[in-house]
C-alpha cells in the first residue's frame, strides 16, 4: 500500500498550522504589550480594556450565529418556525442598550485617558503608587530627526549622540522633538506613544522608564529611501550607570556638535552608525527649531519679529491678532468683546457694494431691457477698474 496519499493529506492539513506558527513568530517580541515605562503601560491597559470591552459584544455575536445556525438547521424536527413574527421589546432593548453601555464606557475612559495621557503633560507619578516629588529633577533631551538618522541631544550634560537613547530609570524625561526637513513620528514602543517631529516646530513628550534594558525606536512616518534603517537604541539604565555612560562619552574627547558638524551631519545618510559628541554648542536645537544653524540663513523667530514690527504689532505680544494692521478685519483690543456684524451699526458695517444681489438694468453691469442672457456675474459683469497711470519717461 503506498503512502503518499496518506502524506500529501498529512502535508495538506498541517500547512494552515505552520502557517500560522510563522505569523505568530513575529508577533513572540509584542513590544506594545510588554512596555518598560509608566505611560506606554497605561497605553497597553487602555488597549486591553477597550479591546476587552468591545468582545463583550463580538463574542456574544459569533456565539449566536453559531447556535442559530445550528438551531434552524434544516435537518432539525426541533426548530420552530413563525412567519407572523416582526417585534419584540425584550430584543430591542437588549440589542440597543448592550451597545450603547459599550461606547458609553469607551467614551468615558477614553476622554479621561486623552487627557490623562496629554505627551505635553507633565507626568504625575513614575509607576502606580509612586507619585512625582517636587525634589526629583526632570531630565531634559532634545530630538531632532534627520534624514536619516536620530540626534539627541542632553542640554544640561552637554552631550549629543546618533541613534541612541540612554535614560535613567524611574527619572521623568522631557521631550523637545523637532525635525530638519520632512515629517517624522518619534515612536519608541516601550516608552510612550508616538509624537510627530515636524519642521519648524517644537514638540513635546512627557515619559519615564521604569526597568533598565534596550529596546528599540523608529519613526513611523515613511520619509524616503532610507527609512527603513532610520531606528535608534534605547537603553534603560540605573542613574549611576547613566552617570558613568555620559562621563565616558566627555572622557573620550571626541568630537564636539557645531555649526559645522551639525550641517554635515544634517545632509541625507543612510544606516547611519552610532555616533557621539563630547561637546555641544549652546542653543543648537532652538536654532534647528528656527531652521538656522546655517548662519546664512534668517531664524524663523527673527523673521516672524520683523513681520509683526512691520504690521503694527509688538514683538513681544504673543496675543492672537497681534501685529494685525489697524482697520477693518483687525482684532479688538485685549479685554475687548468682538461685535457681531448683525449687532454693528450701520455706519460700522461698511458701504461696499453687495456682489450677491444682481445688478439693476441700467446700472454698471445691469442688463438692458430685453437682455436674456444669464447673470452669471462674470468678470465682464463687473463695472471697469480704473486705468492705472503710466509712470512718465525722462
Amino acid at each position: 500500500m503506498s503512502t503518499k496519499p496518506l502524506n500529501a493529506a498529512r502535508l495538506a492539513t498541517g500547512l494552515p498550522l505552520i502557517a500560522a506558527l510563522g505569523l505568530l513568530g513575529g508577533c513572540a517580541d509584542m513590544v506594545v504589550m510588554n512596555p518598560t515605562g509608566d505611560i506606554a503601560m497605561q497605553q497597553r491597559n487602555l488597549i486591553l480594556f477597550a479591546t476587552g470591552v468591545m468582545l463583550l459584544i463580538i463574542v456574544p455575536v459569533i456565539a449566536l450565529t453559531v447556535w442559530f445556525a445550528w438551531k434552524y438547521r434544516r435537518g432539525n424536527p426541533d426548530k420552530v418556525y413563525d412567519p407572523s413574527f416582526d417585534h419584540s421589546t425584550t430584543l430591542e432593548l437588549v440589542i440597543w442598550s448592550c451597545p450603547l453601555l459599550i461606547i458609553i464606557a469607551l467614551s468615558a475612559v477614553t476622554w479621561t485617558s486623552t487627557h490623562l495621557l496629554d505627551p505635553f503633560r507633565p507626568i504625575e507619578r513614575i509607576a502606580p503608587g509612586r507619585p512625582v516629588t517636587p525634589d526629583m529633577k526632570t531630565l531634559d533631551v532634545q530630538v531632532v530627526a534627520l534624514d536619516w538618522k536620530w540626534l539627541f541631544i542632553y542640554p544640561e550634560q552637554g552631550i549629543a549622540t546618533v541613534n541612541e537613547l540612554a535614560l535613567p530609570v524611574d527619572v521623568p524625561v522631557r521631550f523637545s522633538i523637532t525635525s530638519t526637513s520632512q515629517f517624522n513620528t518619534f515612536y519608541a514602543p516601550t516608552l510612550a506613544g508616538m509624537i510627530y517631529a515636524m519642521p519648524g516646530m517644537d514638540s513635546k513628550l512627557h515619559a519615564v522608564l521604569n526597568k533598565p534594558g534596550e529596546s528599540s525606536g523608529y519613526s513611523g512616518n515613511y520619509t524616503g529611501r532610507g527609512y527603513a534603517d532610520m531606528r535608534f537604541k534605547l537603553r534603560g539604565m540605573p542613574q549611576a550607570d547613566f552617570d558613568a555612560w555620559v562621563a565616558g562619552i566627555k572622557g573620550r574627547g571626541g568630537a564636539s556638535l557645531e555649526t559645522a558638524s551639525y550641517l554635515a551631519l544634517e545632509k541625507p545618510s543612510e544606516k547611519s552608525p552610532v555616533m557621539y559628541f563630547a561637546n555641544v554648542m549652546p542653543g543648537l536645537f532652538d536654532r534647528a527649531v528656527n531652521m538656522c544653524v546655517d548662519p546664512r540663513k534668517t531664524c524663523m523667530a527673527e523673521t516672524m519679529r520683523r513681520d509683526m514690527e512691520r504690521a503694527g504689532g509688538h514683538p513681544h505680544n504673543r496675543e492672537i491678532g497681534s501685529g494685525t494692521a489697524p482697520g477693518r478685519g483687525s482684532m479688538p483690543h485685549h479685554g475687548e468683546k468682538p461685535v457681531p456684524a448683525l449687532e454693528k451699526e450701520p455706519d460700522e458695517k461698511g458701504s461696499g457694494p453687495n456682489v450677491t444681489k444682481p445688478a439693476q438694468p441700467g446700472t454698471p453691469g445691469g442688463r438692458k431691457p430685453g437682455d436674456q442672457r444669464n447673470r452669471d456675474m462674470s468678470a465682464n459683469d463687473l463695472p471697469p477698474m480704473p486705468a492705472a497711470p503710466r509712470a512718465g519717461l525722462g
